[in-house]
């Protein structure tokens, strides 16, 4: 499905407020920025881009915006001629769940788009369990990390918990740090004084392998 240049330049918005806010505009922003009357019009450029893969919204949420893109063949040439694309190393598995070891085993490469990531990311990592089920984030996805250790609170981080990977949303508050899931059935981690703690990455997209 070709997308019309607004609906271009609505995913190119997205993108850019993601990695500058770390969070996508609401369908008002969207409607404001581009001079439509209501968010109806708004609405119908977002059906249009979640039907052609480009993004995938999550139900009840004002900013339920998620960038993603179909999966890639696993076998990629080992060079790249083409700007646009980003060869992505797996280096393993992420807990969406209870914190697990990092895989680093895998050494399997996809080819993705980099429009579809923001900001670029440098690695892949494949998620184990449903506890961001709410930010569009299920069992088996591949999501793009960009390695840094900064972030803000409110972010989707990897972080590292005594050798241990995660995938949660990072809040920081006057005393304590918390890792939250987005899903009801699992608890907070409350990161603690003496555990060896650190941010490993920014989520920044994902990946749905064909199942």
């Amino acid at each position: 499905m070709d997308l019309t240049e607004t609906q271009q330049a609505i995913l190119a918005l997205i993108a850019e407020r993601i990695d500058s806010e770390g969070a996508p505009p609401s369908q008002t922003e969207i409607a404001r920025a581009f001079g439509f009357k209501g968010i109806r019009a708004a609405q119908y450029h977002l059906e249009a881009l979640e039907q052609a893969g480009a993004i995938r919204r999550v139900p009840g949420q004002a900013r339920g915006i998620r960038l993603v893109h179909p999966a890639a063949p696993a076998a990629a040439p080992a060079v790249s001629h083409d700007d646009t694309a980003l060869r992505l190393p797996i280096l393993g598995r992420v807990a969406a769940g209870a914190p697990i070891g990092a895989d680093a085993d895998h050494h399997d490469y996809v080819m993705l788009d980099r429009a579809f990531f923001a900001p670029a990311p440098d690695y892949l990592l494949r998620v184990k369990g449903d506890s961001m089920r709410d930010e569009g984030i299920f069992d088996g996805d591949l999501i793009g990390v960009h390695r840094t250790g900064d972030a803000r609170s409110g972010q989707i981080v990897v972080a590292r918990i005594d050798d241990e990977i995660t995938v949660k949303l990072l809040k920081i508050g006057k005393d304590r740090i918390r890792l939250l899931p987005r899903n009801p059935d699992y608890a907070p981690i409350e990161v603690l004084p003496d555990q060896d703690f650190a941010i490993e990455g920014l989520y920044c997209g994902l990946v749905r392998p064909n199942r």
